[in-house]
């Protein structure tokens, strides 16, 4: 037996995965490659000429507050805590008591981040001004 074995039962979908990653790989480069070469790159006049009869266009530096960030964060955060506890609720039976102290000890664990956060003022919205 040598260690090159072609015929481990899982070879074929590893080289199906390695050859799907080289395909899409390729496929970004190349689309990186086409919208370089054909993109525009004379249209900031365009962008701050008058429309109609609208006001002068002053360019201004696009800052998005870090709140917005944290919020959305914790929002996902959140989110995936209930998609934990989905397939806990459908197996609360089977799980028995170690699933119930397993799930009081994850959502203990989310609940401290959620106190942490909240004293650390993640929470609170500030003026963008």
């Amino acid at each position: 037996m040598t260690h090159m074995d072609f015929a481990h039962p899982y070879f074929g979908v590893f080289m199906m995965f390695v050859l799907t990653f080289g395909a899409f790989f390729a496929t970004i480069w190349l689309a990186r490659l086409v919208s370089r070469k054909m993109a525009r790159l004379d249209t900031e006049k365009l962008k701050t000429t008058y429309y109609e009869c609208g006001p002068e266009v002053t360019k201004q530096p696009n800052t998005i507050s870090v709140q917005f960030y944290l919020m959305a964060l914790l929002f996902i955060l959140f989110d995936i805590e209930i998609i934990f506890m989905f397939p806990w609720a459908v197996d609360f039976k089977v799980l028995g008591w170690f699933g119930f102290i397993e799930m009081l000890l994850f959502i203990l664990l989310l609940t401290i981040g959620f106190i942490y956060a909240w004293k650390k003022g993640a929470l609170e919205w500030h003026s963008i001004k």
